[in-house]
């Protein structure tokens, strides 16, 4: 094979670029868009060289476009990539958050469990104090009621006060 039979092109990085020939195999040869078509001879010399430079200038316009797509989708990728680490980033920080919370609820459950056993052992002490507080009237009640009595009668309480004194201590 020959270096002619070889198409030369420049590729979207400005580099030349070889390829080799296109072999058809069908009834239609195989269409190439690095390749010109075949087009039917044309009728005169200006004719041709308007052809040719309106060709020329498609397959520039197709170069610079397949150029710019190639950017277009290089910055697309790269600003996918720029937000994908920015969504890890942020899953990142989320998570260690979560964490933080997660750790904070737990002390805050420690401390709330400390703190109703404590309120626990208080209200038992409260409820330990006023039965020693009742029996403590009870029992000033019983030595007013032992005064009155050993008095003979003749002390400041009268009969209706030994009696409520009777039903405090009853009740």
């Amino acid at each position: 094979m020959a270096f002619s039979d070889y198409c030369c092109s420049i590729d979207t990085d400005g580099f030349w670029a070889t390829s080799p020939p296109q072999l058809g195999f069908g009834s239609e040869p195989a269409a190439s868009p690095l390749l010109p078509t075949e087009t039917p001879a044309p009728s005169s010399p200006e004719v041709e060289a308007g052809d040719a430079a309106a060709a020329g200038c498609a397959d520039e316009r197709r170069l610079r476009r397949r150029i710019s797509n190639r950017d277009s989708a290089r910055r697309s990728r790269a600003r996918k990539q720029r937000r994908l680490d920015e969504l890890r980033a942020s899953a990142a920080a989320l998570g260690r958050r979560r964490r933080e919370l997660a750790a904070r609820a737990q002390a805050a459950r420690g401390r709330l469990a400390l703190a109703r056993l404590a309120n626990a052992g208080l209200r038992a002490e409260a409820d330990a104090l006023s039965r020693r507080l009742a029996a403590a009237r009870r029992a000033l009640a019983l030595g007013r009621l032992y005064h009155a009595a050993t008095a003979g009668g003749s002390g400041s309480l009268g009969f209706v006060d030994i009696e409520q004194t009777i039903a405090s201590l009853i009740a």
